[in-house]
This record gives structure tokens, sequence and C-alpha cells, in this order.
């Protein structure tokens, strides 16, 4: 058996053969039936602690990364009652600053690495552009899987390049971000996850934020399935990431309800469930203490 027959016959243990008509339905019927019994504080507190605040703008600085970190240590003294953000995600190149100014215990520093948002470089700059990253302090790593190579059908490449990303990682974790809002149909996400968590994910993440559309309650629903089947066919547990257009506390209970309704409360932990976003921490903050904050 060749390699890319080996790839083809790890899809054909899944589901695959589903349509996006089918899909749209059932997400439908879950928004409809469930988002509002979770509609409540103690949710919208545990989604505070799932958030990844993020900044990922060509207008970065060491100054700007710095005053974003120094806001999640301040956040500890001004709300001693409330979850912390589960990471900061940055730019490798302000992996160094983040990882010692933070001083907020249980905060993970994340890097996007891998030629971010396109994957588009030879695999050797992928690979030392992640190795700086968590030798400067990266403790959390996300890559784009190579959408073009998917898309071809090339899924040998497509997992070595995962598969040497993890290897670099070692312990750390490493999110696959799929960028499911180029991939066409749920039957291309369903595969594209499978593959991802083959090669070595420990998350699989909807999107970049750099594409549109970006996270969609029907890309995670049928990651989500792909994680459970994942799961019941090897035991192991990997995480979820809706990343990009998440803009309103809405946004983030549809993907709660996801979760919990297709992989179940095993999964609501800021362990295995994360959300991408910078702009919802303070919309979840306001409706937590009952007032508008602009806190981040």
């Amino acid at each position: 058996m060749n390699e890319q027959d080996k790839y083809i016959e790890v899809l054909n243990q899944y589901n695959t053969k589903i349509s996006d008509e089918e899909v749209a339905a059932k997400v439908a019927e879950i928004i409809s039936n469930k988002v509002e019994e979770n509609n409540t504080p103690e949710v919208k507190r545990f989604l505070m602690g799932s958030v990844e605040l993020t900044t990922l703008k060509t207008t970065d600085s060491e100054e700007s990364v710095l005053a974003f970190t120094e806001r999640v240590n301040a956040f500890e003294d001004a709300y001693p009652d409330l979850p912390h953000v589960a990471t900061i995600c940055v730019y490798p190149c302000y992996a160094d600053i983040v990882s010692k100014s933070l001083e907020v215990e249980g905060v993970e520093v994340v890097c996007v690495s891998g030629s971010f948002p396109s994957s588009q470089a030879c695999l050797e700059v992928k690979t030392v552009e992640t190795a700086l990253a968590i030798k400067d302090g990266a403790t959390e790593i996300d890559i784009v899987m190579s959408v073009g190579k998917f898309l071809s059908e090339d899924y040998e490449t497509v997992c070595d390049e995962i598969g040497e990303l993890k290897a670099i990682c070692g312990d750390k974790k490493m999110k696959v971000i799929l960028e499911t809002g180029l991939l066409g149909s749920a039957e291309n996400i369903k595969k594209a996850s499978i593959l991802a968590m083959y090669a070595g994910a420990d998350y699989i993440k909807t999107s970049t934020g750099k594409e549109k559309p970006a996270a969609t309650p029907e890309a995670a629903y049928v990651m989500c399935q792909a994680i459970k089947e994942y799961y019941e066919k090897t035991g192991v547990q990997i995480g979820f990431k809706p990343a990009g257009g998440l803009n309103t506390v809405h946004d983030a209970l549809v993907y709660y309800t996801i979760v919990k309704e297709v992989l179940g409360e095993k999964w609501l932990t800021n362990q295995y469930l994360r959300l991408g976003t910078s702009r919802l921490a303070n919309l979840l903050l306001s409706e937590v203490v009952g007032e508008e904050v602009k806190f981040f």
C-alpha cells in the first residue's frame, strides 16, 4: 500500500458522505431548541475561561503586545472571583515578550506558526518558525493545514507536514486550523478533520479569521461529529476551537451548545473547548457583571 492509499483507507473508516443540507437542518434544530437553556450566568463564566485572547494585527508591536499582556495580569486583581482567559495568542515574534511578562498562572502562551495564515511556505521554514516560538516560551502552537494540497487530494503531504510540526512541538499542544470556509463542503470538512487528528493534532480549529467565511455553526457541527467518531474509534480526546467571526455572546452560546449536544460534558472544560476571539471577552464580561465593561 502506498502512502496516499493509506490515508484513503483511514478516511474510509469514517462516515464522510454527509450532505450540507442535512448538516444545516441539524444545526438549525440545535440552535432553535437547545441554545436558550444554556443562556445562563454560569455558562457565560465558563466561556470567559475558554477565551483565547488574540491579537494578530499587522500593527502589533512590542509595546502593544506588552500592554495586551498586562491587561490579562491586571484582570486577576480586578475580578478575583471570575475565571481568567485560557490563553494569549500572538505571532511567534512576540512569544518572548508574552512569556516573560505574563504573571497569571494557568494562562497559556499560544503562537500561530507555520506561515500563518496561508501556510504557503517550505516545510523547513514552518519547522524553524515553530521551533523558535517554542524556544521563546510558546506553550501551545496553532498551525494552518495546507489547504491547497488538501483540495488537490495530496493527503500524504498534508499529513506529513502536520506530523513533522507536531514532532517539533513535542509535549506542547498543537492546534490545526482547517480554514473551513475554503473547503467547500461538509464532506471536505469531515475529511480534513479526520486527517488532521490522525496526523497528530491535539485540537482542530475552524479558521484563521483572515478568510471569509470564518467559523460557522455548520462547520463546528461537522468537526465535532468527526471528533466524536475519532474518540469512539481511538479513545483519543481531541479539543475543538472555533475562531473568526465570534462577534456576540449568542455566537459563543451557539458553539458551546453544539459541543455540548454532539460531544457531551467531557468536552466542556477549557482544556477541550477554546474560543478564538478578542472582542468576545469584553462582551462576556459585561454580561456576567451586569454592566458594559471594556476591560481588554
